[in-house]
């Protein structure tokens, strides 16, 4: 039972991670980014390459890969995003618009990865170990990624909401229009933003390359979970993120577990249709 529950929580960490990075970027720069997964994917074989080649642990290649998750973001707005934001004659059509750009980079980042690494699985053996946790034998990679996941996701919770500058990006995700009024600059929050979203994604894949095997397609999968858990947690909310992502990962362990592993992806779903039928705007949207 506790194993199930770490592993749900191992999953759950990375599915809030991921949500939480999209939710910054979409609430904040009103970007919907649909290459995040693949920013994610990129990381975790650049994690690989980092151990296997350099003998970098994951845990160093954090100090390595989250700045560059960062630059590599706040180049892709400066280059591609800001013309966008700059023609948008509203949210909706910069919405549209965003889908469509990085729909396309989602498979030029995928194409370079499947030029240099292909298309099979790839893995690394770190910390695979087992730990005794309160007479329950658990991995230690799996371990470590949920120390991480907490640590990495609060973290970002008390910068949100216990700082001046998070209160300046939530300002922005609330009320684009009249943050200006303040003196808010809106389109470095939004640069900002976006780039805190890279970060976040760099973040994931490390921890995610630490105990699953991935491919250089398999971007769209975390993509696609990552938008179930932002609209369950509620548009806009990280803190919604963090205990969609939790209830998801849980949910899909003990349906592998005590059910049917193929039942997975339809209990996700499950619960995602549930839930908006009971709250439509998420866990913690507005009502």
């Amino acid at each position: 039972m506790l194993e199930h529950v770490i592993n749900g929580l191992v999953l759950g960490g990375t599915y809030a991670l991921v949500a939480m990075g999209l939710t910054i970027q979409y609430g904040i720069a009103r970007i919907m980014n649909l290459s995040f997964g693949d920013t994610i994917i990129a990381a975790c074989f650049a994690t690989y390459v980092l151990f296997s080649s350099f003998a970098i642990s994951p845990v160093l290649a954090l100090l390595i890969l989250v700045p560059a998750g960062y630059a590599f973001s706040l180049v892709i707005y400066r280059v591609i995003m800001r013309p966008l934001v700059a023609r948008a004659p509203d949210e909706g059509a910069l919405e549209v618009d965003s889908i469509l750009v990085t729909f396309g980079l989602l498979f030029v980042i995928q194409g370079v990865l499947l030029i240099f690494f292909g298309g099979g699985y790839t893995s690394y053996s770190f910390l695979n170990t087992p730990v005794n946790v309160l007479g329950t034998v658990v991995a230690g990679n799996r371990l470590l990624a949920v120390v991480l996941s907490l640590l990495i996701g609060l973290s970002l919770i008390v910068i949100l909401y216990r700082t001046r500058w998070g209160m300046i990006l939530r300002a922005v995700a609330l009320s684009p229009q009249n943050a200006p009024l303040f003196g808010i600059d809106t389109d470095r929050a939004a640069r900002t933003a976006f780039a805190i979203g890279g970060a976040m994604a760099a973040t994931v894949g490390v921890v995610v390359s630490m105990f699953q095997t991935f491919t250089a397609t398999a971007g769209v999968v975390f993509t696609m979970k990552a938008l179930i858990v932002v609209i369950l947690g509620g548009k806009g909310s990280v803190l919604g993120a963090v205990v969609a992502g939790l209830l998801l990962g849980l949910v899909e362990t003990f349906v592998a577990a005590y059910i049917d592993p193929g039942l997975t992806l339809a209990a996700v779903y499950g619960v995602f249709l549930l839930l908006l039928l009971v709250r439509p705007n998420g866990i913690f949207g507005k009502a």
